[in-house]
């Protein structure tokens, strides 16, 4: 085939069409009329000698062949915008930009306090949008309407670039008052009542299941590898929580350390490793590849290292 021939607005209707599974919707996303994107899609078939977009009962369904270009043909078009994308650089003084920045309590709580202090002295009219993991999908992201995603994943969709910020490790918060604190190891950790606390990935989530500690997260995973469960008695999803629900004399609050650390001026709390090996977890930053080569985007990204990175660094020069 001579590549002199081969339309380059066919491979952005492709990657429109893959993502979106829609010639109507993928129309709309390009501007273009039904008809035109329907054209477009038979000149796809003709090039690549293949359906790549069957209809069945669940809509537009994607064949092997189109699956396996998807990350090619995002590729080749990421390359082709920076090839053609202005050379210039951000101007974070004078920009109004919206940032939409998804984050979980976890990072809210530990990230973006010392990121807001950054934001407002580097660029002072940017517009920050908090969105929580809750108001926000794959397809959002996918899309380029959510600038980052910061949280502990527990996987990441192949299309996302992601880096990671920090690792933590897990801490234990109980009353000052509990027994506890004079008898502290695995026997009666187990005894105790515990607040599980966790919210990863995006979209909406659902009550938990307490019989099954396999979907509760790292620390439930850690102790049924040992054979062990724990006494959960309350569920949350604010890490703002447990420290007010630890002042209970009879609770046990297991949650990261990085948080935890945030109440060690509290005398009513008292902070203890945990009586068992707890994997580390990481704090990740989540975007689309169709942001990737923005200036904007780019200065924003290594903001959020820098700032990762400056809280690490104190963290560990506090410690040692």
């Amino acid at each position: 085939m001579n590549i002199r021939r081969v339309d380059l607005n066919l491979l952005v209707y492709l990657d429109v069409l893959l993502r979106e599974k829609s010639v109507t919707r993928s129309a709309e996303q390009l501007g273009i009329t039904q008809p035109a994107m329907s054209n477009g899609l038979k000149r796809l078939r003709d090039l690549f000698d293949d359906p790549l977009l069957i209809r069945t009962s669940t809509g537009m369904t994607p064949t092997e062949r189109a699956q396996a270009l998807q990350p090619q043909i995002r590729q080749v078009l990421e390359d082709l915008r920076g090839i053609v994308q202005p050379d210039i650089t951000f101007d974070a003084k004078h920009s109004k930009k919206v940032f939409r920045i998804m984050c979980s309590d976890y990072a809210e709580a530990t990230l973006l306090p010392a990121m807001i202090v950054q934001l407002r002295e580097l660029a002072p009219n940017v517009i920050l949008d908090l969105l929580t993991p809750s108001d926000v999908s794959s397809k959002d992201m996918e899309q380029g309407k959510v600038d980052i995603a910061i949280n502990r994943f527990n996987e990441m969709p192949a299309p996302f670039y992601e880096k990671i910020i920090w690792t933590d490790s897990f801490s234990c918060l109980i009353n000052a008052a509990n027994p506890l604190v004079q008898n502290w190891n695995l026997e009666n950790y187990l005894k105790a009542h515990h607040i599980w606390v966790s919210k990863t990935g995006m979209g909406i989530g659902f009550g938990v299941n307490p019989e099954k500690s396999g979907g509760l997260g790292w620390i439930d995973q850690a102790l049924g590898r040992m054979g062990k469960k724990r006494q959960i008695t309350i569920f949350t999803r604010h890490y703002s929580m447990p420290a007010l629900l630890a002042m209970n004399n009879d609770l046990v609050a297991t949650l990261p350390s990085r948080v935890a650390i945030m109440q060690s001026d509290n005398k009513h709390l008292v902070l203890k490793d945990p009586p068992f090996d707890i994997p580390e977890f990481e704090l990740k930053m989540a975007w689309s590849p169709l942001l990737n080569n923005n200036p904007a985007h780019k200065w924003l990204r290594q903001l959020t290292l820098d700032v990762g990175l400056k809280i690490s660094s104190t963290l560990e020069a506090e410690s040692s």
